[in-house]
């Protein structure tokens, strides 16, 4: 156990400029679960889930509103789905997922990033064989035999629990996550306060980069990628 700094890791930092990063990642995501059925959540179940993730991570009702009705207004926008892997300093390794109407600008930026920080940009599969995906909730509750018992009364599959400090941290399988979901929400409240509700890809190891040049590097590359629009998800395997 004690793998809170996966949590850490997993969590995006509480500032204007993260939520803001957020609430576009949520935006478009809910943009293309609209487009992808129709735009209601009572009939179309990815659209609800997303919402009810969207919802668990604090982004406002009116980002979601939003992005629905601009789905409604069957404007031609579309997005594609992307994925980038490289190597950091030392043994780093990071994935990068995106969302993009423009694949030559989005990889573009991508490899300016590593390149300004001095990093490689590798090729598919070359890194995240070394991760897995899973489901990942982090939140105040101590219960940990009650919690487990309604996650498997609910046909969830939960590979970890851990309780740390008054919080619960739950790891499931990543096809479980929204029966998961469901499951929190109804034992803890519809108010429960996640600090982290989503799929993520966590590494089979962790590294630690302790020469000050390349933490710097490292800190430049993870920087200079979440200021790229495109990008909607970093995953790496560098203890925080």
């Amino acid at each position: 156990m004690g793998r809170a700094h996966e949590v850490r890791a997993a969590a995006m930092a509480k500032t204007a400029a993260m939520k803001s990063k957020l609430y576009s990642r949520y935006g478009k995501e809910l943009y293309m679960a609209a487009k992808a059925g129709v735009p209601d959540p009572e009939m179309n179940l990815g659209l609800k889930r997303k919402i009810a993730e969207a919802k668990a991570n604090q982004v406002p009702a009116d980002v979601i509103k939003r992005a629905i009705e601009k789905a409604k207004g069957g404007t031609g926008e579309n997005y594609d789905e992307c994925r980038y892997e490289g190597f950091g300093p030392g043994a780093a390794t990071i994935i990068i997922d995106c969302l993009t109407d423009n694949t030559n600008r989005t990889v573009s930026a991508v490899k300016t990033c590593f390149n300004k920080a001095h990093c490689k940009l590798g090729v598919a599969g070359c890194v995240s064989h070394g991760y897995h995906t899973v489901g990942l909730f982090s939140f105040p509750y101590e219960d940990e035999e009650g919690m487990l018992d309604a996650l498997v009364m609910a046909e969830v599959n939960v590979t970890d629990l851990e309780v740390e400090d008054g919080i619960m941290t739950v790891y499931t399988e990543a096809t479980d996550f929204h029966k998961a979901q469901t499951a929190i929400t109804e034992i803890v409240g519809e108010d429960v306060q996640f600090d982290v509700c989503e799929i993520t890809m966590l590494p089979d190891e962790y590294v630690k980069i302790e020469d000050p040049e390349e933490k710097e590097l490292w800190n430049r590359l993870v920087t200079l990628l979440n200021e790229v629009d495109d990008v909607q998800k970093i995953y790496h395997n560098v203890e925080e």
